[in-house]
């Protein structure tokens, strides 16, 4: 075997604390290898052909790249073998920059360690083998998992595109977060006027097919051949003649029902239309408040609906689709606030959240745009906005910045000097953190056009009081870290700048996708810079918020982003597997069922051959993780290019040394 080995500087990255050039020299010695060199940028477009000249100059079978992690740039430099003339399996990469040159400053350690690696790398590739991928038919059609906004925009985007979406909400509307909001920053638009009429495209484009109250029951299959079970969760209205008009809601006595979309300020009916705008604009009965359903008595809306669309006996339904992608944009849900015990805990009816008092400037919400203290109804004098409330808050287990909350406490102070001319507000914050663009601008607005006073400083604690008047308020108390002094706040009503994390039942659904998640339940990239929108499980996307804490622009962007990867995805006749997967030798397989049951992809089945029970991987669906291989008593399972002889041969160089 002829094998060539290429050490890469990456500028000073590597070539700072290894001596990159006695690594190529050492390497010159191993078996097998004829060539050896360091290259200043090996990821480049000259740094790439010369590997390629190589090949071709020395007749190489196979190279070895000592750079950077495998996760950024190994299928950069498969395609160049490749085009070198090679199997891009015949190629191996020694990580000497985040495993050795970033880790350690001792130059000559780093050295040794790196041509430690390079060694291994080489013992690796002279058991290395040819893999070729296989081809298979795809299922053009994608599958959205949320309805907001960036949902919405990654469903328009591909049915743009020529794709049959199929997308699925578990709320009884489309809209998310979004249609919560009276405004947007920094323009102050009206955020329904913006997201309307996406939603109206959503619900009249031929290519979409919506499953609203739906959630995602299981998963199976693989990237461009999906099955996906939907729950249609039962409303008790059938909404295929429902035409939305009301009278249910106008004549159902179950007033008392927490009203979820205006986020629990107010009550609702038992049968309710969440919005004006909301689509599908039909109506759906929740069984926990509805008489009927619990008591069976009453069925007055049933008696007045014009259409007989009231179905008291309706279940929950399992429908099947095939898709040959899936979407995730599951939004975000808010840090449970009433951990904080200084700021009431939930105990004060006029300390509510961000969302909540979106409710209260909104037209549509519980108090037709005018701002009341949830208390006694009264208009509020004087608004205390409290930031980072479950961010950058090491002590709940919150230490990320939720991004825009900076900017919505700016607009909701703008929005609230609007409504009430005469009142003023006060914003305690740790840091004004407004990066996008006329962000900056907007928070300046706040304060010197709309007089909003930001406190620089923590609030410690807010405690009810009772003025002289006899009128009822809140003491905010407080430090001013610019001045250097405690400060106290009298406060009419007090709006927690709440901050975010992954939507509730965020991991349920990530082991049903068989993705990756954080522990704030934010899905995890492929890769942080180069695969920002793509997952570890191949045809599976992120858009939104469910990736990490960002506003509305990036969040469109993104749905278009992820959009842009299916339409790429699809644009094949053929989609190809990667090779790298288990293999089963029959021989040695007891049929004991150890790999069926642990394979986290359902890519092995049992199988009679002969008259015995065989494991069999199904090639398609198989991702490679090596579970199996680890887990068989037999050895019976290997995992092609990552084949115990192959890790033994890395071993074995490494004890010689």
């Amino acid at each position: 075997m002829r094998i060539g080995v290429f050490i890469c500087h990456c500028g000073s990255n590597i070539g700072s604390t290894v001596d990159t050039p006695e690594v190529a020299r050492r390497a010159l010695g191993l078996a097998d290898v004829v060539y050896a060199t360091d290259i200043m940028y090996t990821c480049s477009e000259p740094g790439q052909q010369s590997i390629i000249d190589a090949v071709k100059e020395y007749g190489l079978d196979g190279v070895v790249v000592a750079s950077c992690s495998p996760r950024m740039h190994e299928p950069t430099f498969r395609r160049t073998v490749q085009r070198a003339g090679l199997n891009p399996y015949m190629f191996e990469m020694a990580n000497i920059r985040e495993h050795v040159s970033w880790i350690n400053k001792d130059r000559e350690a780093n050295t040794n360690k790196a041509f430690e690696l390079v060694m291994l790398a080489v013992a690796k590739l002279r058991r290395d083998k040819p893999l070729s991928a296989k081809s298979f038919d795809v299922t053009k059609r994608v599958l959205v998992i949320g309805g907001g906004v960036a949902g919405i925009q990654a469903a328009l985007d591909c049915a743009e595109g020529g794709i049959d979406v199929v997308m699925v909400e578990r709320e009884p509307t489309i809209g998310g977060k979004m249609a919560k909001l009276d405004k947007t920053f920094p323009t102050i638009d009206c955020s329904s006027c913006v997201l309307s009429p996406k939603m109206v495209d959503v619900a009249q484009n031929e290519r979409i097919k919506l499953y609203a109250h739906s959630e995602v029951e299981s998963i199976s299959g693989f990237v461009g051949n999906y099955t996906v079970t939907i729950r249609k969760k039962a409303t008790y209205v059938d909404w295929d003649i429902c035409t939305g008009c009301g009278a249910c809601t106008e004549k159902c006595p179950s007033r008392k029902t927490p009203d979820k979309f205006n986020e629990g300020v107010g009550t609702t009916t038992a049968i309710n239309i969440p919005f004006p705008q909301a689509i599908p604009k039909k109506a759906t009965i929740n069984p926990d408040y509805c008489r009927m359903l619990k008591e069976g008595k009453c069925g007055v809306c049933q008696k007045v609906c014009p259409a007989g669309a009231i179905k008291y006996d309706m279940v929950d339904e399992l429908v099947t689709e095939n898709v040959g992608a899936i979407i995730a944009a599951t939004g975000y849900d808010l840090v449970d606030w009433k951990q904080y015990g200084e700021y009431g805990g939930g105990r004060y009816p006029d300390v509510i959240t961000s969302l909540q008092y979106e409710r209260l400037l909104s037209a549509s919400g519980p108090t037709g745009g005018h701002i009341k203290r949830p208390s006694d109804g009264r208009e509020p004098k004087s608004v205390v906005f409290i930031q980072c409330v479950g961010s950058r808050d090491r002590s709940i287990g919150r230490p990320y910045c939720s991004g825009f909350c900076c900017m919505y406490t700016a607009k909701q102070a703008i929005l609230t000097k609007d409504h009430l001319p005469e009142s003023q507000s006060y914003v305690f914050y740790m840091d004004i953190r407004s990066p996008g663009k006329d962000y900056d601008e907007f928070t300046r607005r706040a304060q010197e056009e709309y007089g909003a006073r930001y406190i620089r400083g923590r609030v410690s604690a807010i405690q009810p009081t009772v003025r002289p008047d006899g009128s009822a308020g809140y003491v905010v108390r407080g430090a001013d870290t610019l001045l250097g002094k405690p400060v106290e706040v009298d406060a009419d009503l007090v709006v927690l700048a709440v901050g975010v994390e992954g939507s509730h039942g965020a991991g349920h659904l990530a082991e049903t996708l068989r993705i990756s998640y954080d522990r704030y339940g934010f899905f995890m990239e492929s890769h942080v810079k180069l695969r920002p929108i793509e997952t570890n499980t191949a045809g599976v996307y992120l858009a939104g918020v469910c990736q990490g804490a960002k506003d509305i622009p990036s969040s469109v962007a993104q749905g278009s982003a992820a959009a842009a990867k299916v339409l790429g995805l699809f644009s094949k006749p053929k989609l190809q597997n990667d090779p790298q997967i288990s293999v089963v030798n029959i021989k040695r397989c007891v049929g004991c069922g150890k790999c069926v049951r642990v394979c986290p992809y359902q890519a092995i089945e049992e199988k009679v051959i002969r008259g015995e029970v065989k494991a069999q991987v199904i090639e398609t669906v198989c991702q490679g993780c090596g579970l199996c291989t680890a887990t068989c008593p037999q050895g019976a399972i290997q995992l092609s290019h990552f084949t115990d002889n192959q890790l033994l041969a890395e071993v074995n160089a490494l004890c010689q040394c």
